[in-house]
């Protein structure tokens, strides 16, 4: 019984390990989104600002802190989930103007990409 009661735990900490390890969340494509949306209200209630490091997507929770890897280059850039979005398919998140600037893809407009999930918000 003692031998079970171990074993239980050790997989309980090893869970709890895992969901806290940052992790590939989600691979596909990115795209960005700039001056249409600008000074309005997105998904979340902020107005959107199109020199911030922010994005939208699908499911993820508001506030929480991704890594956006563009797999084209190995360019890297965290950013703020605050939106929903993108709704196009194959597209799985949609980074604001500045995040995209910084990334290197305001001119080709998508990327592949690779999405960690660096911190959840707090409830």
């Amino acid at each position: 019984m003692e031998q079970n009661n171990f074993t239980l735990i050790l997989l309980i900490l090893f869970l709890i390990f895992l969901a806290n390890c940052s992790a590939t969340y989600q691979k596909g494509i990115a795209s960005w989104y700039g001056k249409e949306w600008h000074g309005k209200r997105v998904a979340s209630g902020e107005v959107y600002d199109m020199r911030s490091m922010t994005a939208a997507h699908k499911t993820l929770p508001f506030g929480a802190i991704v890594k956006v890897k563009d797999l084209d280059s190995g360019r890297e850039v965290v950013v703020r989930i605050n939106n929903r979005g993108p709704f196009i398919k194959g597209r799985v998140i949609d980074l604001s103007y500045g995040a995209a600037q910084k990334l290197g893809i305001l001119e080709k407009g998508i990327t592949p990409c690779e999405i960690t999930v660096l911190k959840r918000p707090d409830k």
